[in-house]
């Protein structure tokens, strides 16, 4: 099984939704605890409906699977919370081509690198995008 993950930073919403159909992405699974943004293209129900005009799937898992808690992310991971959101995000990744999302371009300035490992040390294959 594979996941993708993909921060849109330097990206407009073309560009972002190019890359997610190029590599055959059909459900885009949101990480960002707050799902807000300077460009409004990536507001939480714009990019659902940019998404979805493409095609694409929109998940926000932010509540459960977002950054910024109390006590640090690898911390964090060991709640019921955070298992519960994992937990989903593996089902959406056996059904279907998920992207987990959050702003930062580079994985390891974010929280994806986290749930990243977790999935690779599942025997998930993780790509970067």
């Amino acid at each position: 099984m594979k996941v993708y993950t993909i921060g849109y930073a330097g990206m407009n919403i073309s560009e972002f939704i190019k890359v997610l159909k190029d590599h055959g992405v059909t459900t885009v699974v949101d990480v960002r605890r707050f799902p807000k943004s300077k460009d409004p293209a990536f507001t939480r129900e714009n990019l659902e409906n940019n998404l979805r005009d493409n095609g694409i799937k929109y998940v926000f898992l932010g509540e459960s699977l977002g950054g910024f808690v109390r006590g640090g992310y690898e911390k964090y991971m060991e709640t019921s919370r955070f298992r519960e959101g994992f937990d989903m995000l593996l089902n959406l990744a056996r059904k279907e081509v998920i992207a987990v999302m959050c702003k930062e371009k580079n994985v390891k300035y974010c929280h994806r690198r986290f749930i990243s490992n977790l999935l690779s040390s599942l025997g998930l294959e993780v790509l970067h995008l």
